[in-house]
């Protein structure tokens, strides 16, 4: 365990090779997020996976591996890299990495890559989403970043999602 403590979280695009371990990684986040849906999986035990597709296929989109030295501490999708707005789709960092700011390096790595007017969902019942996205807002935007409730699409009977909105210049603001 000590050599995740100790080593730095590096950010790579994802390759078709990568696919496998993108999609067990992408089970470990669907089980997390199961926490605060309900969402169960499917017989085979498998969660929907329609935004790996995605994020390897459809335009505008890209896939991105978190590494702690050699070994993998996470994934992240964005979306919306064709349009106006970047999203950050999908974000996960598995548990042994977790507390230690990787997470926070992480997040701040993807957002960099892509300047411009960025957008985050998370779940209000997600405590630790709700104290993380915040701290990345802030770390690069300052005060300059918004919160707002919308409905999940097509899911009605989900509480709304909590969206953070900002724009990133470049590096992060410093502290």
């Amino acid at each position: 365990m000590t050599d995740i403590i100790t080593a730095d979280v590096t950010v790579r695009p994802a390759t078709p090779e990568d696919r496998p371990a993108v999609e067990r990684l992408w089970l470990m986040f669907r089980h997390d997020l199961s926490e605060f849906g309900g969402a169960l999986p499917a017989a085979d035990g498998t969660f929907r996976s329609e935004r790996v597709a995605s994020a390897f296929t459809r335009p505008g989109w890209a896939p991105y591996l978190l590494v702690c030295g050699e070994r993998l501490a996470g994934l992240a999708f964005v979306r919306g890299l064709d349009g106006p707005v970047r999203v950050l789709n999908s974000f996960f960092v598995v548990r042994g990495a977790r507390r230690r700011g990787l997470g926070l390096r992480a997040a701040r790595e993807v957002l960099t890559r892509h300047p411009g007017p960025w957008e985050i969902a998370f779940q209000q019942d997600n405590p630790a989403a709700v104290r993380f996205w915040p701290r990345v807002a802030e770390e690069l935007a300052g005060d300059a970043w918004t919160r707002e409730l919308r409905p999940v699409p097509d899911r009605p009977q989900l509480p709304p999602d909590v969206w953070i909105s900002f724009t990133v210049t470049g590096a992060p603001r410093s502290r």
